[in-house]
């Protein structure tokens, strides 16, 4: 099921349910992969464009590397949460994903971006795989504001992808 949350078209938001992630959304940037990849596999800049994330506390020397852990400071509304995280894949210009854990063996999410290149620049595909277990689900909907996780992830995608697209194409 696709739904089209930007009138202009810019970006398609699509919800799977099954083996696929809960939440995926793409866009089409004017700027090459590397560049796109480049912004991406710094956690700091998540900041400046997600939707419930505004800080990132990581080590500089680590950035873009497997392994390196950040915690994220989210919020939504009054909501705010950490977050703690691990980089799992760094491909330059293909693939950049991290894991958030609330602590070591309880697992929360999967954030993912894939970077293909196009004829105009390149295709940044951003999914998340939810990964609580069912005591989290329940106990972090007041922690966090959210019900539904794989749908606010859906619109916060959306929002994230458009804002990623304005800051490159952008130059700032």
């Amino acid at each position: 099921e696709s739904v089209d949350l930007n009138q202009a078209g810019l970006c398609t938001v699509i919800l799977h349910r099954v083996n696929t992630p809960d939440a995926t959304g793409q866009i089409e940037i004017d700027a090459s992969a590397e560049t796109v990849f480049a912004f991406l596999s710094d956690p700091a800049n998540m900041g400046q464009i997600a939707e419930e994330n505004r800080k990132v506390f990581r080590r500089a020397s680590r950035v873009g590397k497997v392994g390196t852990r950040f915690v994220g400071v989210n919020r939504n509304g009054w909501h705010v949460w950490p977050t703690f995280c691990r980089v799992s894949d760094v491909d330059p210009g293909n693939r950049y994903a991290f894991e958030v854990q609330l602590a070591p063996g309880v697992r929360v999410a999967r954030w993912q971006y894939d970077l293909e290149p196009t004829e105009q620049g390149c295709r940044v595909i951003e999914s998340t795989w939810d990964r609580r277990p069912a005591w989290l689900g329940t106990v972090s909907t007041p922690v966090t504001g959210v019900a539904d996780r794989a749908e606010a992830n859906s619109r916060n995608i959306a929002k994230t992808l458009i804002r990623l697209k304005d800051r490159i194409e952008s130059g700032s």
